[in-house]
């Protein structure tokens, strides 16, 4: 268990240096850390649900789905944070490996919450709500060594 939270909060080394052990007296203990993912990740799955439920509602339905759709993805993402810490997780985001896919991501957010407030085009909210969940599907398996891989080769079997 010691390993597992020594690579979650980015220290693989067995001898922590000077500058980690400032940190670790200044940052959230490990229970804390937990609960707050558990708190963030279940509050962004409880927006989805109540986007997806919002979405029934005539005429403003999609928007509100849209909207709750994307604050939803925002705190399942803020939700790891908790685990690696902040600027960890920035900078894992931004790997050459995942930084397509977090561009991607991110502005599938940002034209998703454009559309639905300032543009008010339904039809452009949810397709870029279809858009944001492959882009954070995609950006998901990025984290599962030869995931991606894998999907490419199910899809090219499946396409041919």
């Amino acid at each position: 268990m010691d390993k597992l939270k020594r690579v979650l909060s980015g220290r693989d080394a067995e001898e922590p240096s000077g500058l980690a052990e400032v940190i670790d007296s200044t940052s959230l203990g490990w229970g804390t850390r937990v609960k707050g993912f558990i708190a963030c990740f279940a509050i962004g799955c409880l927006c989805s649900i109540l986007g997806s439920c919002l979405l029934w509602i005539p005429k403003k339905g999609l928007v509100l789905f849209a909207v709750f759709y994307t604050l939803g993805n925002i705190a399942s993402i803020g939700s790891t944070m908790f685990l690696m810490g902040p600027m960890k997780q920035l900078k894992r985001m931004f790997e050459p490996t995942r930084l397509i896919a977090t561009i991607v991501m991110l502005l599938c957010l940002i034209l998703t919450l454009c559309s639905a407030f300032w543009w008010r085009k339904a039809g452009l909210a949810l397709l870029f709500c279809i858009l944001q969940f492959f882009a954070m599907a995609w950006y998901s398996i990025s984290f599962i060594p030869y995931a991606r891989d894998a999907v490419k080769k199910c899809v090219s079997v499946c396409l041919s």
